[in-house]
Protein backbone atom coordinates (compact mmCIF):
# COMPACT_ATOMS: atom_id res chain seq x y z
CA UNK A 1 0.00 0.00 0.00
CA UNK A 2 1.20 3.54 -1.13
CA UNK A 3 1.36 6.19 1.39
CA UNK A 4 -1.21 7.62 -0.68
CA UNK A 5 -3.46 4.88 0.01
CA UNK A 6 -3.05 4.98 3.67
CA UNK A 7 -4.04 8.86 3.59
CA UNK A 8 -7.41 8.12 1.52
CA UNK A 9 -7.83 5.13 3.79
CA UNK A 10 -7.62 7.38 6.94
CA UNK A 11 -9.96 9.93 5.42
CA UNK A 12 -12.99 7.26 4.53
CA UNK A 13 -12.06 6.18 8.05
CA UNK A 14 -13.00 9.90 9.26
CA UNK A 15 -16.34 9.94 6.85
CA UNK A 16 -17.48 6.27 8.22
CA UNK A 17 -16.98 7.55 12.16
CA UNK A 18 -19.17 10.48 11.21
CA UNK A 19 -21.77 7.74 10.29
CA UNK A 20 -21.41 5.64 13.31
CA UNK A 21 -20.98 9.15 15.66
CA UNK A 22 -24.09 11.04 14.27
CA UNK A 23 -26.33 8.31 12.60
CA UNK A 24 -29.44 9.79 13.36
CA UNK A 25 -28.50 13.23 11.74
CA UNK A 26 -29.71 13.56 7.98
CA UNK A 27 -26.65 13.23 6.05
CA UNK A 28 -25.75 13.12 2.29
CA UNK A 29 -22.67 11.60 0.22
CA UNK A 30 -22.05 15.62 0.13
CA UNK A 31 -21.08 15.95 3.72
CA UNK A 32 -19.49 12.63 3.72
CA UNK A 33 -17.14 13.46 0.74
CA UNK A 34 -16.23 16.80 2.38
CA UNK A 35 -15.10 15.05 5.99
CA UNK A 36 -13.26 12.95 3.29
CA UNK A 37 -11.98 15.67 1.56
CA UNK A 38 -12.97 14.33 -1.62
CA UNK A 39 -15.44 15.13 -4.42
CA UNK A 40 -19.04 13.06 -4.05
CA UNK A 41 -18.02 10.57 -6.81
CA UNK A 42 -14.90 9.97 -5.75
CA UNK A 43 -16.09 9.68 -2.42
CA UNK A 44 -18.73 7.00 -3.55
CA UNK A 45 -16.43 4.74 -5.32
CA UNK A 46 -14.03 4.59 -2.78
CA UNK A 47 -16.26 4.09 -0.11
CA UNK A 48 -18.07 1.37 -1.84
CA UNK A 49 -14.10 -0.04 -2.62
CA UNK A 50 -12.73 0.15 0.94
CA UNK A 51 -16.17 -1.12 2.80
CA UNK A 52 -17.71 -3.36 -0.03
CA UNK A 53 -21.16 -1.27 0.60
CA UNK A 54 -22.24 2.27 -0.22
CA UNK A 55 -22.19 5.20 2.11
CA UNK A 56 -26.20 4.71 2.21
CA UNK A 57 -25.98 1.06 3.01
CA UNK A 58 -23.52 1.48 5.71
CA UNK A 59 -25.75 4.48 7.23
CA UNK A 60 -28.69 2.12 7.23
CA UNK A 61 -27.10 -0.38 8.54
CA UNK A 62 -25.95 1.23 11.23
CA UNK A 63 -29.46 2.78 11.83
CA UNK A 64 -31.15 -0.72 11.96
CA UNK A 65 -28.06 -2.24 14.60
CA UNK A 66 -29.48 1.05 16.63
CA UNK A 67 -32.87 0.30 15.93
CA UNK A 68 -33.04 -3.61 17.09
CA UNK A 69 -31.03 -2.54 20.42
CA UNK A 70 -33.81 0.15 21.29
CA UNK A 71 -36.42 -2.42 20.02
CA UNK A 72 -34.83 -5.15 22.14
CA UNK A 73 -35.84 -2.83 24.93
CA UNK A 74 -39.13 -2.75 24.68
CA UNK A 75 -40.02 0.29 26.26
CA UNK A 76 -40.40 2.58 23.08
CA UNK A 77 -43.03 2.34 20.21
CA UNK A 78 -41.70 1.42 16.57
CA UNK A 79 -42.25 5.19 15.32
CA UNK A 80 -40.04 6.11 18.60
CA UNK A 81 -37.64 4.02 17.27
CA UNK A 82 -37.67 5.10 13.66
CA UNK A 83 -37.48 8.71 14.90
CA UNK A 84 -34.38 8.12 17.20
CA UNK A 85 -32.35 6.30 14.25
CA UNK A 86 -32.82 9.53 12.16
CA UNK A 87 -35.56 8.37 9.66
CA UNK A 88 -38.97 10.16 9.03
CA UNK A 89 -40.71 7.52 6.76
CA UNK A 90 -42.41 4.47 9.39
CA UNK A 91 -42.93 2.46 6.42
CA UNK A 92 -39.31 3.01 4.19
CA UNK A 93 -37.98 2.42 8.09
CA UNK A 94 -40.07 -0.66 8.37
CA UNK A 95 -39.61 -2.13 4.99
CA UNK A 96 -35.33 -1.21 5.44
CA UNK A 97 -35.70 -3.52 8.88
CA UNK A 98 -37.96 -6.25 7.45
CA UNK A 99 -35.04 -6.38 4.52
CA UNK A 100 -32.20 -6.73 7.01
CA UNK A 101 -33.27 -8.63 9.27
CA UNK A 102 -35.71 -10.98 8.59
CA UNK A 103 -38.99 -9.83 10.28
CA UNK A 104 -41.23 -6.46 10.88
CA UNK A 105 -39.77 -4.53 13.44
CA UNK A 106 -42.89 -4.85 15.34
CA UNK A 107 -41.99 -9.19 15.36
CA UNK A 108 -38.17 -8.32 15.93
CA UNK A 109 -39.85 -6.06 19.38
CA UNK A 110 -42.07 -8.73 20.61
CA UNK A 111 -39.59 -11.36 20.16
CA UNK A 112 -38.19 -12.40 23.66
CA UNK A 113 -34.37 -11.25 24.15
CA UNK A 114 -33.92 -12.62 27.61
CA UNK A 115 -31.16 -14.78 26.19
CA UNK A 116 -28.82 -11.55 25.14
CA UNK A 117 -29.75 -10.23 28.46
CA UNK A 118 -26.45 -12.04 29.73
CA UNK A 119 -24.42 -11.95 27.07
CA UNK A 120 -22.35 -8.97 26.45
CA UNK A 121 -22.92 -6.15 24.54
CA UNK A 122 -20.25 -6.64 22.04
CA UNK A 123 -21.14 -10.15 21.45
CA UNK A 124 -24.77 -8.75 21.11
CA UNK A 125 -24.19 -6.23 18.34
CA UNK A 126 -22.27 -8.92 16.48
CA UNK A 127 -24.77 -11.65 16.79
CA UNK A 128 -27.54 -9.60 15.92
CA UNK A 129 -25.75 -7.65 13.09
CA UNK A 130 -28.36 -6.90 10.31
CA UNK A 131 -27.01 -8.60 6.86
CA UNK A 132 -27.48 -7.10 3.80
CA UNK A 133 -29.40 -9.78 1.60
CA UNK A 134 -28.25 -10.14 -2.10
CA UNK A 135 -30.54 -9.22 -5.01
CA UNK A 136 -31.02 -11.68 -7.82
CA UNK A 137 -27.26 -12.12 -9.48
CA UNK A 138 -25.89 -9.18 -7.04
CA UNK A 139 -23.45 -10.92 -4.63
CA UNK A 140 -23.68 -9.13 -1.33
CA UNK A 141 -26.06 -6.29 -3.00
CA UNK A 142 -29.38 -5.39 -1.55
CA UNK A 143 -32.53 -5.65 -3.35
CA UNK A 144 -32.75 -2.12 -3.75
CA UNK A 145 -30.58 -0.12 -5.50
CA UNK A 146 -31.07 3.21 -3.78
CA UNK A 147 -29.47 5.70 -6.65
CA UNK A 148 -30.17 9.25 -4.47
CA UNK A 149 -27.00 10.43 -2.81
CA UNK A 150 -29.40 11.35 0.06
CA UNK A 151 -28.60 9.03 2.26
CA UNK A 152 -30.76 9.92 5.45
CA UNK A 153 -33.32 12.07 6.65
CA UNK A 154 -33.80 12.90 10.24
CA UNK A 155 -34.33 15.59 13.18
CA UNK A 156 -33.69 15.31 17.03
CA UNK A 157 -30.93 13.51 19.13
CA UNK A 158 -30.52 10.11 19.27
CA UNK A 159 -32.16 7.74 22.30
CA UNK A 160 -29.40 6.63 24.95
Amino acid sequence: MTPEDLDNLARLRRARDLVNREYWRPLDVADLAREALMSSAHFSRQFRAAYGETPYSYLMTRRIERAQALLRRGDLSVTDVCMAVGCTSLGSFSARFTELVGETPTAYRNRDHAALAVVPGCVTKERTRPVRRAGPGEPGRSRSSGASSRIGEASGAPVP
